[in-house]
């Protein structure tokens, strides 16, 4: 699977953890940086450009790292064709996937530890969307909203 990883100065140090293992797993990866520690940098100038690769399906699935995670899932879902989440969990990793059809995990460097990222990065890219009548129902509802703020 192609990959794209992005991530500001609160996301870094996870970033550059998980880039490698990304790698030994067998994904093609593409980073939208940062490439080097500055504490003055602005997530939205590393997780737009990814949103958009996705949303281009120039990659197949995003993972953004910032501080809390937070500020990466909000630039993200601005993109159309994004469905972006936060997830620190087990479940929701694979569940935003296999019900929503979650194409970009973002996380928090400074939320959660290695360990818990890698399982919860894991979890999401084996995950796959369902395409159940109930949640492709629910999906295109969302993207009508999302087609009307175009």
């Amino acid at each position: 699977m192609k990959i794209g990883i992005a991530g500001d100065h609160g996301g870094f140090q996870l970033k550059q953890y998980l880039s490698p293992l990304l790698k030994k797993w067998g994904h093609e990866i593409v980073d939208f940086g940062a490439s080097e520690q500055n504490d003055q940098d602005d997530y939205p100038d590393f997780v737009i450009p990814l949103a958009k690769a996705i949303a281009n399906k120039e990659v197949d699935r995003g993972i953004a790292v910032c501080g809390s995670g937070v500020g990466a899932s909000i630039a993200a879902n601005k993109v159309h064709g994004v469905r972006s989440a936060l997830v620190h969990d087990h479940f929701s990793a694979h569940q935003g996937v296999e019900d929503d059809d979650m194409n970009m995990l973002c996380l928090g460097g400074r939320v959660v530890g290695n360990n818990v990222a890698q399982e919860i990065v894991e979890t999401f890219l084996k995950a796959e969307f369902t395409k159940a009548e109930r949640h492709m129902r629910r999906l295109q509802k969302v993207q009508e909203v999302e087609n009307s703020n175009q």
